[in-house]
């Protein structure tokens, strides 16, 4: 089993530490945050399966890669590209859905 652990800097004082084990093909990642800790899914897992090394506090960002290698052919990675679709969708729609209001708002001034 092949383990990386990142101390990410998040809302708390002290930063969570996520841990990363590949075992064979199966990849799992935990969480010291509140989310990780009861089990959902939290944006510091997240940013470190996306390749992004916002909050990495611990130094070793460049083990980002040995993730990204660690993905590949996994259910989370599968998973993860639903999510990131999900998400960029919700995006789209939250901007759409404001220029929708302001429109109306525009309207019902007359």
């Amino acid at each position: 089993m092949e383990e990386l652990i990142f101390s990410v800097q998040g809302s708390a004082k002290d930063p969570y530490e996520v841990t990363f084990r590949k075992d064979g093909n199966s990849l799992s990642v935990h969480c010291t945050c509140p989310a990780g800790e009861n089990r959902q899914q939290c944006k510091h897992r997240v940013r470190i399966l996306r390749g992004t090394p916002d909050g990495i506090v611990s130094g070793n960002a460049e083990d980002l890669k040995v993730v990204k290698s660690w993905l590949v052919g996994t259910d989370l990675e599968a998973a993860l590209e639903t999510f990131v679709i999900a998400e960029e969708q919700h995006e789209r729609a939250e901007k759409e859905l404001l220029a929708a209001k302001k429109r109306l708002t525009k309207a019902l001034r007359g």
